[in-house]
């Protein structure tokens, strides 16, 4: 079960509404295994929104959810170890406002999709690779969530813009 509460191949359109109405924007994340980046992006967001952007993540190569990025993020207070690691084609049929890929390797395989999302992509490096070990490989996943939540309080605001901006804060 995704971020958004539907199951798995699910449109989850119909509950992206927020309590005014409005529909919560969609922001999807994209990474090659789907087992760290991705993970920790989806669940940073869902969590400095407060569950205002309806969120998802997948992979072009899934692996299985990377036991740092599940660490790392319990160290911020939120638990990422039930989350499931997913194709990106489990998603083609879901609406996106935005897709962001998270490494070179995806972006050079994302695919269309139909509801033509803006696609921005930020290259962060892999923190599984970053050693041998699990241990060996922590610090670039703590580095990897503080890049993470720099980037997303950004994306944010782009998704949520003040009342107060101007036309002219928009060029």
């Amino acid at each position: 079960m995704g971020s958004n509460g539907a199951a798995p191949g699910e449109d989850a359109d119909t509950d992206a509404d927020d309590d005014s109405g409005h529909r919560r924007p969609r922001v999807l994340f994209l990474c090659t295994g789907n087992s760290a980046r991705s993970q920790m992006a989806e669940a940073l967001l869902v969590h400095l929104s407060e569950g205002t952007v309806d969120t998802a993540s997948a992979g072009s190569r899934p692996k299985p959810l990377h036991p740092n990025a599940v660490k790392t993020m319990r160290r911020r207070g939120i638990d990422i170890s039930t989350n499931r690691s997913k194709h990106v084609d489990e998603l083609l049929a879901r609406r996106f406002d935005v897709v962001i890929t998270l490494c070179d390797r995806v972006r050079e395989v994302c695919p269309e999709f139909p509801s033509h999302p803006e696609l921005v992509h930020w290259s962060v490096p892999d923190p599984a690779l970053e050693g041998d070990t699990d241990r060996a490989t922590y610090p670039a996943f703590e580095r990897t969530a503080t890049e993470l939540e720099t980037r997303i309080p950004f994306l944010l605001h782009t998704l949520n813009p003040s009342p107060r901006r101007t036309t002219d804060a928009n060029r």
